[in-house]
């Protein structure tokens, strides 16, 4: 149900998902500090089970088996599919890189929606946006900066991890036409679960102590109320309105690193930051008229 559109309301949603991308930040950088103890994969799975678990005991008692019902399985395996595949990229290339590095790169996820709109879907842009979208890739290569020594692989891997995001997004937009928010969060977690379960019982290490497995508990609990909370505010504010907040999880990134981590990030970093969310913003800006 979505709420009317109204100032008091656009505030709730504002207020929603920049709590939700709080979470997600909180959910990044306790990943950060598992992988360097723990395997990659054993995190992502346990990152999925708890969601899973989380997401069961809150939304199945107000659901019931309408969590479940869809007409659209095979696309909801195939998110889920994705899902496990943007995880354990993401998680991946946390080992080696800076919150704020993979935060920058993800912030390119509206400039990629719009060129595939234009390259797929045939959707027309004018040349301001065109312009904005050759800018953002700019400040994308500030960022991983190729041509330096401070590049690592596992930049083109977050690229990658951003690539899926957009596609991601756009299958999510299609599905919202016909199922619940509720069941497009839930079922490609509950089924990334399922799936990474063999592999990670393989690779099973026990974590070392309360802190651990405390830590790898909320992973799933800040991811599943994080999506809640993103489909909680579109209900109360419209994309235009809550899509330019995504780019405030900079700085709870770059916050986080520094207190656990001790990460400054470098200059080229904020620089390649600003063209992408400034490019970002005109987009978003371009859409709301």
């Amino acid at each position: 149900m979505l709420y009317a559109d109204s100032a008091r309301n656009r505030l709730t949603g504002i207020g929603l998902v920049s709590l939700c991308y709080l979470f997600f930040s909180l959910l990044d950088g306790s990943a950060k500090w598992l992988v360097g103890s723990m395997p990659v994969l054993m995190v992502v799975w346990l990152r999925f089970v708890t969601h899973a678990l989380f997401g069961g005991a809150v939304l199945l008692p107000i659901k019931g088996r309408a969590l479940f019902r869809t007409n659209h399985m095979r696309w909801h395996v195939v998110r889920a599919l994705m899902f496990m595949a943007m995880t354990g990229i993401n998680f991946w290339a946390l080992q080696y890189l800076q919150l704020t590095v993979t935060a920058s790169i993800f912030f390119s996820v509206p400039i990629m929606i719009a060129m595939a709109s234009a390259l797929i879907f045939n959707e027309r842009l004018d040349l301001g946006r065109w312009i904005a979208i050759v800018a953002g890739f700019a400040g994308v290569l500030i960022i991983i900066r190729p041509w330096g020594a401070e590049f690592h692989p596992a930049m083109l891997a977050s690229v990658v991890n951003a690539i899926l995001y957009a596609v991601f997004l756009m299958m999510t937009r299609r599905l919202a036409a016909y199922d619940s928010p509720e069941t497009i969060q839930y079922l490609p977690a509950l089924g990334a679960a399922i799936g990474l379960a063999p592999f990670a019982f393989a690779a099973w290490e026990s974590p070392s102590g309360w802190l651990e497995w405390t830590v790898a508990c909320l992973l799933g609990v800040l991811g599943g109320f994080g999506h809640y909370l993103l489909a909680l505010a579109h209900r109360y504010a419209p994309s235009s309105v809550i899509a330019p907040f995504l780019y405030q999880q900079v700085i709870y990134m770059a916050v986080f690193g520094y207190v656990v981590f001790g990460d400054v990030p470098s200059p080229g970093l904020w620089t390649g930051a600003t063209i992408v969310i400034a490019s970002g913003l005109y987009l978003f800006s371009r859409e709301r008229r």
